[in-house]
């Protein structure tokens, strides 16, 4: 008799104790998905300043960590639109399943701020705006500027049917993504396997990282690179905020906006980067906005991921441009075969690299510079940002 009571009362000490499931959404385009391969990864271990990031993200036996109590289910990621990828959260989430992004250090270092189960759910698309493809309900429909107008009528395009094809597009990635997390949430279970129904869960944040296909959008944003340029964007992403937590009954959901940082701070742009300067630092700010808005005071934050930008392995391919151009052009002189202008390149890198920097490049790099130079070290740093940042606004909502 004791040793059932004793069962009874330590089973209703559990269940008592059982926290609900956390759940955060991360969203937004190519950089969200994740376009660092898992290589790249061992040169974290190379600046003692992130070192202990990479500690974090790896086992005993130096293997990409896997998280024992957070679990993904990501779409945009695979072939199509809505293939679903689920599991526990490890490196292999990205936007193939060689590559991570910034959901693999966010659920690592949300794992350490709390001892419940958590879930991400990850809706991300390469190549998508805010101003079309995710423009949220609220924002109403897109209409075009008088400059879109205006090349339109020089084309001799049909303004009607260019109405009716944007129409069609606005909205789609927006829709897709709540209907992805009121999927996911109607049975947690399918992705949580030890998801208890009797504690529930709760939409715990936020994380959106987009801002690439607004920033090159010289049709939306005429002005881009004059003060205010992209004023319309802070407009529809704080539509996009209000709609989010409207949709999904999460009123007060924390909501973190990570700041596009491609090329780092823009203070230390150099000569051949001045022409971006302007245009670079008007998306950054106008991203950034809405955080400063009265009704998003202590709920919404903005992470600038330019402090996340890997300086070192930039200077380092620079130098490494600069060589191959010196190269280039000494072979064009002296009208070298391929294979000895390749043989004066190595010896030039030999000779003007150091082993260092050599280390750095063919380690550290896997794509272009916007994605992030496909580098762990930076959507590492945005992950843990994001990740901290969620971090504090719970702690001032809760």
């Amino acid at each position: 008799m004791n040793r059932i009571l004793t069962f009874l009362i330590a089973s209703s000490v559990a269940a008592s104790a059982a926290k609900p499931l956390q759940v955060y959404i991360l969203a937004g385009q190519s950089n969200m998905q994740g376009h660092a391969k898992i290589s790249t990864m061992e040169v974290i271990g190379m600046d003692p300043a992130t070192k202990p990031m990479l500690a974090e993200m790896t086992d005993a036996d130096g293997k990409p960590k896997v998280c024992e109590r957070v679990w993904i289910s990501s779409i945009g990621c695979s072939k199509d639109d809505t293939t679903e990828q689920t599991g526990k959260l490890t490196a292999g989430f990205g936007a193939t399943t060689e590559k991570l992004g910034p959901e693999f250090t966010f659920g690592i270092y949300t794992e350490k701020t709390t001892d419940a189960p958590i879930l991400l759910i990850k809706t991300s698309w390469g190549g998508k705006s805010l101003n079309t493809d995710f423009r949220p309900p609220s924002a109403g429909p897109y209409v075009f500027n008088e400059t879109q107008l205006a090349g339109f009528a020089k084309q001799g395009k049909d303004v009607a049917a260019m109405n009716a094809e944007k129409a069609k597009a606005t909205g789609v990635y927006y829709r897709l993504m709540i209907e992805h997390v009121k999927k996911v949430l109607a049975d947690p279970k399918r992705v949580v396997p030890g998801y208890d129904p009797a504690a529930g869960y709760e939409l715990a944040g936020f994380a959106w990282f987009q801002g690439w296909n607004d920033m090159v959008d010289q049709g939306t944003y005429p002005n881009r690179d004059k003060a205010g340029g992209y004023d319309s964007y802070s407009t529809v992403m704080a539509h996009f905020i209000r709609d989010v937590r409207k949709d999904l009954n999460a009123p007060k959901m924390p909501f973190v906006i990570g700041v596009i940082g491609v090329g780092g701070p823009t203070a230390d742009y150099g000569p051949d980067q001045q022409r971006y300067k302007s245009t670079h630092q008007n998306i950054r700010d106008a991203m950034a906005a809405p955080a400063l808005l009265p009704e998003f005071k202590g709920n919404v934050a903005a992470v600038r991921t330019e402090k996340f930008w890997d300086r070192e392995l930039t200077a380092a391919k620079a130098k490494d441009n600069e060589i191959r151009q010196k190269a280039k052009k000494l072979a064009s002189e002296g009208k070298m075969t391929p294979a000895d202008e390749k043989a004066a390149l190595e010896k030039m890198r030999a000779e003007g690299l150091t082993e260092r920097e050599r280390t750095l490049l063919e380690k550290g790099i896997s794509n272009l510079e916007f994605h992030y130079l496909g580098s762990a070290k930076i959507l590492g740093g945005v992950g843990k940002g994001l990740a901290e940042a969620m971090a504090e606004l719970r702690k001032a909502t809760h």
